[in-house]
């Protein structure tokens, strides 16, 4: 830069001293000094315009010119540094908003999965959503045609024997080829060899990422040892990725191979896991399930299977790892979009004025000899810098969106979402960030150049700034104004919907008291606690010291919490009624004697458990009142027996009571009918401990996990959380939180800029309107009407914005209907509250401007004009 400078400093001054030389000669020839020094420049000509060649000769014209109008532009918005603060908070505000929400749908929609060609595998089941038997699989596996590999994968679960003791630990049974299917190679040792996967085969097993660099230290060396799960010892053969997840095993550490089958685990008719298929090339979705339903429907005839409608499934695997999530995700990147599009239409506006309030300095460069592609350049270059300013304001924005949202996320949850690491500021989520600042800048320069003709120069001379402002305000702020409020009403009652729903949800009833309830799960090493007397003595022993805790009411076991889902579900026929193979599901909940009246569920008739109710007795069962009616409608169902199609024991139970209906699946899903069987009849070697106290449940927890280990140190102990917590972080409270908290966030600021936008254009028209006002009153207009005045241009203004907002909200709402819970689309009583919501904040936003129209001074008004 200095040489330059330099340069250019030596070529005038050899001007200079050449124009001299001839002056000198042409003096010395007998003409006067003035003469002659004007001679040598004639001669020499323009030395001006040769400076500026030389100049140019070394310089990019246009990026010269880019220079000087970025400086001129940023002068530009340091002269205004209140209209600079609002735009960059404003747009940092939209496209921040946009822009992290983009990053979650990017991770969970438009990446791919982490596997080898994802979007040819799929996910296959014996119906949608409906789980696989294993001699079904089998059957598949051998039989089609349209998977170049069929595999297998079910939940499970493990007490690790460690130097400190016993640690529940989550692990997945896989069939042998499950990695291999999904495309994923183990980055220290091997996957499983052919066969181990048939029965009576090695104990070996896999360990995920995070196992190996937590539970042993990252060591490399690892290959090869020996674990103790559920007290067999497992080798350890490999360790996967740490880019490998698999949504639907939660957080599962160890990976085993499925070669020990429970005595259930052989029927067709226990539904255990779900298959996860790699389609041949050229073989389509379509085709792939059409062979796989006519499989299973040969087998349901060749096994005599009825009583299900069981039509095979299958479907891509990403399809199913979304879940739930895909129209929440789509939901609000609409409303972000929404809020986006508002404030770019709201920093339009004041850019609008400000360029309206520039037309003489424009007229003014026109008249100098700017030519009008020279002025769109400025204004281009103006806008530019205000989406660049805005648009890294809005990236900060947006890392702060995404760190917060998916810390919200509980941990639980965040197990079955992967996508979730990948949400952050890659390759996608930048490029679509450069595009909302392109498509904000475009619009930023494309508003001041619509409205200002460079062709009218002597009307921008003549005409004062005040008088094109005032112009442009009565054309079209008004209408950007009502634009502005009809998307806030969109938005509001979106949020209120969901907001209403997502009350609707909380306030569901339950069929317990949920609160001061504490609870801990437990697994039992079976090596310890082998028969069925040693185990029952332990629920009895664990109830009974749980029970002695200080300020314990009440406690019980069961096998799975209320409010969790609608599973471990049994097919159940009548006794003493026609059996014609249907299949009758309902819920299946193992319990204590103690557990019901723990959760003071109501006893509608006949009696809960007792502890005399253990193997050595008839089989008993309790039902809920949703069973009764739908099985025993009209009749008395105490004393009647059910049977299960599970071959348990025993398989017939009779029905001792019948308890008010507890909500044991989802919040958002309808009561299923529900058995309750004894525990001391059933002899499972996991639970749940349910404790009620007096006192605050969260604070009962350490003493309650210290008390289980007293009992045994070998008791794997885990989850210990309140009901509460645990209904509270459910994937049905936590989405419908989600949305309802973020669209109402980004209503809230909707509202607040389309009503500054009022305010702007009832304060602006009251100053316009200051002679006007003033002649009023010194006619003798009361304080009143021109309050009324003021106040009825905000309200024709918030009438039409409200109108077209609320049409426009019966169609969002009906797009929405599946995130809406006990909530119609078109809730009156919504669409009212926003009514009432957006006229209060449109009458705040008109008073003050009403307020000092009112208190003009008409003498001085008349004076100022």
């Amino acid at each position: 830069m200095f040489r330059r400078r330099r340069s250019v400093d030596d070529f005038a001054e050899e001007i200079k001293s050449h124009i001299e030389l001839e002056a000198d000669d042409l003096e010395s020839e007998g003409l006067s000094e003035e003469e002659a020094r004007r001679r040598a420049k004639v001669e020499f000509g323009n030395a001006q315009t040769a400076r500026e060649r030389f100049y140019l000769k070394s310089r990019i014209v246009w990026f010269d010119n880019l220079l000087r109008d970025i400086k001129f532009a940023v002068r530009q918005l340091a002269r205004k540094p209140g209209f600079a603060c609002v735009a960059f908070l404003v747009l940092a505000l939209g496209m921040g908003t946009s822009v992290g929400i983009f990053a979650f749908v990017d991770a969970a929609l438009l990446e791919p999965l982490p596997y080898a060609n994802p979007d040819r595998i799929m996910w296959v089941s014996e119906s949608p959503g409906w789980p696989l038997s294993y001699p079904d699989f089998l059957d598949w596996q051998a039989l089609n045609k349209s998977f170049s590999s069929l595999d297998i994968f079910t939940g499970s679960g493990y007490l690790l024997r460690t130097s400190t003791g016993a640690a529940p630990v989550n692990g997945e049974r896989v069939s042998g080829g499950f990695f291999r299917t999904l495309g994923v190679q183990p980055i220290l040792g091997r996957d499983f060899n052919p066969g181990e996967d048939r029965p009576g085969g090695p104990n070996v097993t896999l360990l995920s990422y995070g196992a190996w660099v937590h539970r042993f230290g990252a060591e490399r060396g690892v290959v090869g040892r020996t674990v103790d799960l559920d007290n067999q010892p497992y080798t350890i053969i490999g360790v996967l990725p740490q880019s490998f997840t698999f949504a639907l095993s939660g957080n599962a550490e160890f990976w085993v191979p499925i070669n020990r089958l429970s005595r259930h685990e052989h029927s067709r008719t226990f539904y255990t896991g779900f298959g996860i298929g790699r389609l041949r090339d050229g073989v389509t979705v379509q085709s792939a399930q059409s062979e796989i339903r006519a499989i299973s429907q040969r087998l349901q005839r060749q096994y005599a299977i009825t009583g299900r409608d069981l039509k095979a499934g299958v479907a891509p695997f990403s399809e199913v790892v979304v879940g739930d999530v895909r129209p929440i995700l789509l939901t609000l990147l609409s409303a972000a979009g929404l809020l986006l599009l508002i404030t770019c239409v709201n920093v339009s506006s004041l850019v609008l004025v400000r360029a309206e309030s520039r037309r003489r300095e424009i007229a003014v460069r026109s008249a100098l000899g700017a030519t009008p592609a020279r002025l769109v350049r400025q204004f281009v270059t103006e806008g530019l810098v205000l989406a660049v300013f805005g648009g890294g304001a809005g990236i900060l924005v947006a890392a702060a969106l995404m760190r917060l949202l998916a810390r919200l996320v509980p941990k639980d949850m965040a197990a079955g979402m992967p996508f979730l690491g990948s949400v952050g500021l890659n390759a996608h989520t930048a490029g679509f960030a450069a595009a909302v600042a392109l498509l904000a800048a475009l619009l930023l320069a494309v508003t001041p150049m619509l409205r200002l003709s460079f062709q009218q120069v002597r009307a921008g001379l003549s005409d004062g700034d005040r008088g094109a402002a005032s112009r442009l305000w009565s054309r079209l702020g008004a209408n950007l104004v009502v634009f502005e409020l009809a998307v806030a009403v969109m938005l509001l009652a979106g949020a209120g919907l969901l907001g209403r729903s997502f009350y609707r949800l909380l306030h569901v009833p339950l069929g317990f008291d949920a609160s001061h309830i504490a609870t801990a799960e437990v697994a039992v090493p079976g090596s310890i606690y082998a028969t069925s007397e040693e185990i029952t003595e332990l629920y009895r022993e664990v109830v009974r010291r749980a029970t002695s805790l200080p300020g314990v009411e009440s406690a019980g076991l069961t096998s799975r919490l209320p409010v969790q889902c609608d599973c471990n579900t049994d097919g159940i026929r009548i006794v003493g009624r026609p059996y014609h193979g249907e299949h009758n599901e309902v819920d299946e909940r193992h319990i204590s004697a103690n557990y019901l009246p723990a959760l003071k569920a109501a006893l509608i008739r006949g009696r809960f458990f007792t502890e005399a109710d253990d193997a050595s007795r008839p089989g008993v069962a309790v039902i809920n009142q949703t069973l009764a009616r739908k099985y025993f409608p009209g009749q008395d169902p105490i004393g009647q027996s059910i049977a299960n199609d599970e071959g348990g024991r025993p398989s017939v139970w009779q029905i001792v009571g019948v308890v008010n209906d507890v909500r044991e699946g989802p919040l958002d899903a309808d009561i299923t009918p529900t058995e309750y069987f004894p525990l001391n009849q059933i002899g499972e070697h996991s639970f749940t401990l349910v404790v009620r106290t007096s006192q605050e449940a969260s604070a009962l927890l350490p003493e309650l996990v210290s008390t289980l280990h007293q009992i045994n140190s070998n008791l794997g102990v885990s989850n210990e959380s309140t009901v509460i917590e645990k209904i509270d972080t459910t994937e049905a409270a936590v989405l419908h939180r989600f949305s309802a908290w973020l669209v109402g966030g980004f209503a809230a600021m909707a509202l607040i800029l389309g009503v500054v936008g009022l305010y702007g254009v009832i304060s602006y028209s009251v100053g316009q309107r200051t002679r006007e006002i003033g002649v009023r009153m010194a006619l003798g207009a009361e304080r009143g009407s021109i309050y009324s005045l003021v106040i009825r241009q905000a309200v024709w203004l918030t009438l039409a914005g409200l109108s077209i907002g609320l049409l426009c909200s019966l169609g969002t709402s009906m797009l929405m209907r599946s995130l809406l819970f006990g909530v119609q689309a078109w809730d009156a009583a919504t669409f009212v509250c926003v009514s009432v919501l957006l006229g209060l904040a449109s009458l705040s936003a008109s008073f003050l401007p009403a307020r000092r129209a009112a208190s003009v001074n008409p003498v001085e008004a008349l004076r100022a004009e």
